[in-house]
C-alpha cells in the first residue's frame, strides 16, 4: 500500500502516487474542504489565476490546494499525456506543493464525449479551510483508470480492447477496488461517501447491482459523466469523495 504523508502546509495528508497527482486527499484534524466547480471549463492559465486569487481572497495559502479536476479536448497519447503534466507540475512547484518529487494534489482529468472544450481546462478543485468543529474529515480520491500503474501500458490495461459487457464488468471491477484500497489507505470512512463520479463513454448499467449497489454507493447516487479517460486506450474511469462543502461559480 502507499505511504500516507502529512501535508502541513496544506492542512492535508495525501497519498502518495506518482508525477502528476497523488492518489488521493483526506483533511487533516481542524481542517475541512471546500470544492469548487465552474459552469464550464476555464483554460489552465485562467484557472489557475483564478484559483490563485480565490485562495488569496480567502486568506488561504497556494498550498491549501489538495485536489483539481480537468477537462481536455480529447484522450492524450502517453507521449502526450506526459508533455501536459510537466506543464501542469511545474505551476505546482512554483506554489510550493510539489517537492522532493512528491505530488500532494490529487487529479482527474477527462475528455468530454459532447462539447469539448477547446483546450484542456479546469472543471472544479478543492481546497482546505480550517474548522474548528469536530465533524467527520473530509477526503477525495483522485481519478483512476483501469490501467495498474506498476505494469507496462498499454500491455497492462484490464481487459484491454474489450469493450464487451464482460471487458467494461473487469474494468469497471478493478476500478472500483481501487477507489476502495485507496480509501483505506487514507483511513478514509467509505461509508461517508458524498459522490462517485464514472467516466466513461460505455453502457454499464448492467453493473449497477452487482458493483455499485453491492458495494454502499447508490445512497449519494452515481454521476455519469460521458467522457472518455485521459489516456488513449482506456474506457473506464471514476473518482469518488466524501465533501460536505461544494459550490458552483458561473464563469
Amino acid at each position: 500500500m502507499s505511504k500516507l504523508h502529512f501535508f502541513e502546509d496544506g492542512g492535508y495528508f495525501y497519498l502518495e502516487g506518482g508525477f502528476p497527482y497523488s492518489q488521493g486527499v483526506i483533511a487533516a484534524p481542524g481542517y475541512s474542504f471546500h470544492r469548487i466547480r465552474f459552469s464550464k471549463p476555464l483554460p489552465m492559465k485562467q484557472g489557475f489565476t483564478w484559483i490563485r486569487n480565490h485562495l488569496i481572497e480567502q486568506k488561504r495559502p497556494l498550498t491549501a490546494l489538495a485536489a483539481c479536476e480537468l477537462r481536455s479536448p480529447a484522450a492524450f497519447t502517453m507521449q502526450g499525456f506526459k508533455d501536459f503534466n510537466k506543464g501542469y507540475v511545474d505551476v505546482l512547484s512554483e506554489w510550493g506543493l510539489f517537492r522532493h518529487q512528491l505530488n500532494p494534489v490529487g487529479r482527474s482529468n477527462l475528455a468530454p464525449q459532447f462539447n469539448p472544450p477547446a483546450e484542456p481546462g479546469f472543471y472544479a478543485f478543492t481546497y482546505t479551510l480550517p474548522e474548528q468543529s469536530e465533524a467527520p474529515r473530509d477526503w477525495v480520491i483522485a481519478g483512476s483508470g483501469e490501467w495498474p500503474e506498476d505494469q507496462p501500458f498499454p500491455e497492462g490495461i484490464i481487459a484491454r480492447g474489450d469493450l464487451s459487457p464482460s471487458g467494461i464488468a473487469a474494468k469497471a471491477h478493478y476500478v472500483l477496488d481501487t477507489m476502495q484500497a485507496r480509501a483505506r489507505g487514507l483511513q478514509a470512512d467509505w461509508s461517508r461517501l458524498t459522490s462517485a463520479q464514472i467516466y466513461t463513454v460505455h453502457d454499464f448499467s448492467h453493473l449497477i447491482a452487482s458493483e455499485f449497489a453491492s458495494r454502499g454507493m447508490l445512497a449519494p447516487a452515481l454521476s455519469w459523466h460521458v467522457c472518455r479517460p485521459p489516456i488513449e486506450g482506456l474506457a473506464f474511469e471514476m473518482d469518488v469523495r466524501s465533501v460536505r462543502q461544494e459550490s458552483v461559480i458561473h464563469v
